[in-house]
């Protein structure tokens, strides 16, 4: 592994380039054919953390396979992101109109990041479910104080308009 760290090193410098000394690092690159043990395992690059993950093949058997799936850190983004909308107290729209402002962003972000392990995505999202919740049971009377009755309320509104919102096309409803 040094070997190949020297070799890149040396070919930046030729291109007067150099290697980051916190951000480089070899990673070993596990699936269900390299079983080795090794400290690095995962790595970010581009909104992905590339690692061992469970996957499944077209026989239905799982496996392990060294696969990218949304960072921790680009989730974080997107829930704070959310979270400045402020969606649970637009009282002043309604759930139409609330898809129709968040829409490119969910959109967005569903294209880039859902392209590989959506599921991870779509647990990442929930947070909008969560504020959908929140909304509702501020804007409806029935709702208020009766969190799973709109919980439940919110699964039929999937269910009835599964593209209102981009990430519920990410997979099954709750």
């Amino acid at each position: 592994m040094l070997e190949l760290r020297q070799a890149l090193e040396q070919r930046f410098a030729e291109c007067k380039l150099q290697l980051h000394p916190q951000k480089t690092k070899v990673v070993y690159c596990k699936d269900a054919n390299r079983s080795g043990q090794h400290p690095e395992r995962s790595f970010d690059f581009l909104g992905y953390t590339f690692r061992p993950r469970e996957a499944v093949n077209r026989r239905g058997e799982r496996f392990t396979a060294f696969l990218p799936a949304v960072s921790k850190k680009a989730a974080k983004k997107m829930r704070c992101r959310v979270r400045r909308w402020r969606l649970h107290r637009r009282n002043d729209l309604e759930l139409a109109d609330i898809a129709k402002q968040v829409g490119p962003v969910l959109t967005g972000w569903v294209r880039y990041y859902g392209r590989f392990y959506p599921s991870k995505l779509q647990e990442e999202l929930r947070t909008i479910d969560v504020y959908i919740v929140r909304w509702a049971t501020r804007k409806y009377k029935r709702f208020q104080g009766h969190k799973m009755v709109t919980w439940d309320w919110l699964r039929s509104v999937k269910r009835r308009d599964p593209g209102l919102f981009a990430h519920w096309s990410l997979g099954p409803t709750d």
